[in-house]
């Protein structure tokens, strides 16, 4: 199995110290440079374990046939474009169970026609950590609201609508809700 941890933890900007304090357990750097480099196997539980503290699905870490990756030729910073000192791939976006998607009509927000939000479903108990990120509000009747969640009360979310000048909205005990996690935009 070829993985791609190496690559997922410096687009992150992580060291390999920072990926083992975060893993659960946490475990020494260098047992996570043993498993990228390949001189240890990788497991599914350290797989697992390592996409969690990475904030990514497992899919992301491995390499899948037939999948290819974008190889990146320039970098772009606020000193001008430079090319890159080793190569560097972008992965293809690739949807995990419990997503689902939103479609920008009309520009609002930071979002522009044609947008498509990747969202990930989470339950109510994890409705705190979604908070100062846009979400995905189902309510009756097949609507739905979104927009930034700025605060939580018990049951209750706050709810700050996209666009200017829009008010807050309280919206009790939904059933769940969806975080946006990833904009694919065609330019």
């Amino acid at each position: 199995m070829i993985t791609r941890i190496r690559e997922v933890r410096k687009a992150k900007g992580l060291t390999l110290e920072q990926v083992g304090a975060l893993c659960d357990p946490p475990t020494t750097a260098q047992t996570i440079g043993r498993l990228e480099t390949g001189t240890r196997t990788v497991s599914v539980n350290w797989l697992n374990r390592i996409a969690l503290a990475l904030g990514v699905t497992s899919a992301e870490l491995v390499a899948l046939p037939g999948h290819s990756e974008i190889a990146v030729a320039a970098l772009l910073g606020p000193d001008g474009v430079r090319a890159p000192t080793r190569p560097l791939a972008f992965p293809p976006p690739i949807a995990s169970d419990g997503m689902v998607g939103v479609h920008v009509g009309a520009s609002i927000g930071d979002y522009r026609a044609g947008d498509a939000i990747w969202c990930r479903r989470i339950a109510p108990a994890d409705y705190g950590a979604a908070l100062n990120r846009d979400i995905l509000l189902p309510r009756p009747a097949g609507r739905f609201l979104f927009g930034r969640l700025i605060g939580r009360e018990g049951d209750r979310l706050q709810l700050l609508p996209l666009g200017s000048g829009t008010r807050q909205l309280v919206v009790t005990d939904p059933p769940w809700a969806a975080v946006a996690e990833q904009l694919v935009r065609r330019l």
